[in-house]
């Protein structure tokens, strides 16, 4: 499946007016795509940066880096077209990340899959994931395409003396 997603970047021209930088769909140049995977992750935006610096035009291409999963510092915006099971989809492993995530469907269904449950969630659904050990399954006959925005986050002292240890993150 052909991963898709217009991305429109804004800057400032030398006189300080708003200026549109480029528009049409970001590089991908990253494994994570295909039926091998069951999924499409396609990269936005990202910064190593907690505050980013706005600047009138970036430095470079924010998709040119190493595909990570989550990021160790900073932010990264990403939409993910998960595949039903008849196109190659399937369950993602349980895992936990050191990430604050807010994760918006946007179309189709899918099940969030928590040590205590599962829960459905369709168009319009928004997950605020708290670095808690979990799991996505898209069990429809479509694609299921949301928007997650990761932030790299820290667990408090209390938290990490609740966790299982040696903590396993998927970074």
């Amino acid at each position: 499946m052909a991963a898709k997603a217009r991305r429109v970047v804004t800057g400032h021209d030398a006189d300080g007016r708003s200026v549109k930088l480029s528009d049409g769909l970001p590089s991908q140049n990253h494994p994570m795509q295909g039926e091998a995977v069951g999924a499409d992750f396609i990269e936005i935006w990202n910064t190593p940066e907690a505050v980013p610096t706005l600047t009138s035009q970036p430095a470079a291409e924010p998709t040119a880096r190493p595909f990570a999963i989550m990021p160790a510092t900073g932010h990264l915006m990403r939409i993910i077209e998960i595949y039903p099971p008849s196109m190659g989809g399937k369950r993602t492993v349980m895992h936990r990340t050191r990430t604050l995530d807010y994760a918006v469907v946007i179309e189709g269904e899918v099940v969030l899959v928590l040590d205590d449950g599962e829960t459905v969630l369709g168009p319009g659904s928004v997950v605020v994931q708290r670095g808690t050990d979990h799991a996505w399954e898209n069990r429809s006959d479509a694609v299921t395409r949301m928007a997650f925005f990761h932030l790299a986050a820290e667990f408090s002292e209390e938290l990490l003396a609740r966790l299982p240890q040696p903590l396993a993150l998927m970074e």
